[in-house]
């Protein structure tokens, strides 16, 4: 009698959270709950691994007991923020902006400067789904809006767990 393979549990989804270094409590606020939302669903957290809205939603995640995945700008791993378990130094500078895009399968943008702009750009120009909450994007990116973290990461969920269904429909992987 032949062993049956041994069945692999679903991946989490890989959900990133892109923001402001200086946001505000608001936009602080929205991050961390966004965080925990995620946790609480068993997806990871992935972003760019240091302060303000990466710091926040990280240790939403983390107090949840979730999973973050920090791309790091730098060479030192110990520059994450707490709440990243998984801490990627790159030393590729802003370039690291990629990885946090290819490595989701859908971002919520938090509030937003330059960094924010340019990994949203990334976003629609390579087909991650991409949320907004108390972002502050502009009408140049049309996307879905949220004042609600939990809302925004319920959206966010569904879009990846589309996004996935295709891939693999199309013979990717995830």
């Amino acid at each position: 009698m032949t062993p049956s393979p041994p069945t692999r549990a679903p991946r989490p989804l890989r959900i990133g959270v892109i923001g402001s270094s200086d946001a505000g409590p608001e936009a602080l606020a929205a991050a961390r709950g966004a965080g925990r939302a995620l946790a609480r669903a068993r997806a990871i957290v992935v972003c760019g691994g240091l302060g303000g809205v990466m710091a926040a939603a990280a240790g939403g995640a983390a107090a949840e007991g979730g999973l973050v995945l920090g791309f790091l700008p730098g060479e030192d791993p110990s520059a994450a923020a707490p709440g990243v378990g998984l801490p990627v130094a790159t030393g590729f500078g802003e370039a690291r902006n990629v990885l946090v895009v290819r490595a989701s399968e859908a971002v919520l943008a938090v509030a937003g400067g330059w960094g924010t702009r340019n990994e949203a750009a990334l976003c629609l120009k390579l087909g991650v789904p991409l949320v907004g909450l108390l972002d502050t994007l502009g009408g140049s990116f049309s996307i879905e809006r949220f004042t609600d973290p939990d809302a925004a990461v319920a959206r966010a969920l569904e879009m990846a767990t589309g996004r996935r269904r295709e891939q693999h429909t199309h013979g990717e992987t995830s």
